[in-house]
């Protein structure tokens, strides 16, 4: 047993999918078939375009790029959102980050001082607890309603916060924040003296209208996106952040020290997905057949209460029908069905004994078996 000491902020939860995950590849080294629907990771790989670039760009030296990000990269990201929201965004304000979670990393050492709390929905994505966690802030839950889309209201907006996380389309849930809703919640936060951050790493997955940014509504917020999930490129750890003006040079220099760049490699990748958005939305047309399957298949497997999914390509099923331990039921549905399912626990460390989340970001044909398994293994139950 060691003696050196350990810090208590470093004590966090597990992010329990990738126990699953874990699970799951055990199962599959012992030779079972295991379809996958825990993790939020699309099964396609990175645009053609971009594994082209990189192919072409690896006999020229890869080195340190500037702080930021690489300029044209940058350029790239401010015109999407030209493209997708109609909003001019000059492309200082543009921070090319090692996923998502160097950006949250980003926003939270910019933003928050130790001992801080801040405010986000439940059922939400584990790693803003658990981030804000280990560097000694402290996450507030809200208490989000079926009814409102497991979405939080301006009204619920606790006192004494001094940020508040949305995400639209949101983890676990798939739902998406409408324009009138994004424009109260940051007028609330701002009424609070909170600093808004919006997640928006699921945009571009959208299956009704078109998802809306924060940008369209205010400057005033830190917004987070990712060439993983839309462009395929989990793996790849490049994301960026939108910053008001006046926040650049902090996160300059706090990006300088804390990552000193994003990879060149993937910046290099990123640059040429940009445009390789035909490949990406026929992604999107499987991810649309396999929520037809899922909204099809899962009530009549049992699984009945299920928020709306108008994004991103999870289902969140409410199965407190059917337990009130949902780490064992996935266990459960992962040994005797042979699909891998998330228990709720990761997203709401209350009332998610009784959630399981569905991904459904793999083949149809994967969606298709797991659907037939689990029809299987709740009739036999």
């Amino acid at each position: 047993m060691s003696s050196i000491r350990k810090s208590v902020r470093g004590q966090v939860d597990p992010f329990i999918v990738m126990d699953v995950m874990e699970a799951a590849s055990r199962a599959e080294a012992a030779g079972r078939h295991i379809i996958h629907m825990e993790v939020g990771q699309p099964s396609t790989p990175a645009p053609e375009g971009a594994r082209r670039a990189l192919a072409a760009a690896l006999e020229q030296p890869l080195g340190y790029t500037v702080a930021l990000g690489l300029p044209a990269l940058r350029q790239g990201i401010a015109d999407l959102y030209r493209r997708w929201y109609g909003v001019d965004l000059d492309p200082a304000r543009v921070v090319v980050t090692p996923g998502s979670s160097g950006a949250f990393i980003l926003a939270f050492s910019a933003l928050f001082d130790a001992g801080d709390k801040v405010a986000m929905g439940f059922p939400g994505y584990p790693s803003y607890r658990q981030i804000l966690r280990a560097m000694s802030l402290e996450p507030v839950g809200i208490p989000t309603r079926p009814e409102d889309r497991y979405q939080p209201r301006p009204g619920d907006l606790p006192d004494g916060c001094k940020g508040l996380i949305l995400a639209s389309p949101g983890n676990p849930s798939g739902t998406v924040l409408r324009t009138d809703e994004l424009r109260a919640l940051s007028d609330a936060a701002r009424a609070k003296g909170m600093a808004l951050i919006s997640d928006e790493i699921y945009h571009g997955l959208s299956y009704g209208d078109r998802c809306h940014s924060a940008l369209e509504v205010t400057d005033d917020v830190f917004v987070i996106n990712s060439f993983s999930k839309y462009f395929s490129m989990t793996g790849w750890r490049v994301g960026w952040m939108v910053v008001p003006e006046d926040h650049i040079r902090t996160v300059e220099r706090l990006a300088q020290n804390m990552f000193i760049c994003p990879p060149h490699a993937s910046q290099v990748a990123a640059l040429a997905a940009l445009d390789c958005t035909d490949e990406a939305d026929a992604n999107l047309a499987v991810y649309a057949e396999n929520r037809r399957l899922m909204l099809e298949g899962l009530p009549k497997a049992g699984f009945h209460r299920i928020a709306p999914p108008e994004g991103a390509f999870y289902i969140y099923a409410d199965v407190s029908d059917l337990t009130d331990d949902s780490l064992a039921f996935a266990a459960e549905i992962l040994d005797k069905a042979g699909v891998a399912v998330t228990p709720g626990l990761d997203f709401d460390p209350e009332r998610g004994a009784r959630t399981l989340r569905f991904s459904y970001a793999r083949a149809t044909a994967d969606i298709a078996e797991g659907l037939r398994r689990l029809t299987e293994f709740m009739a036999a139950r």
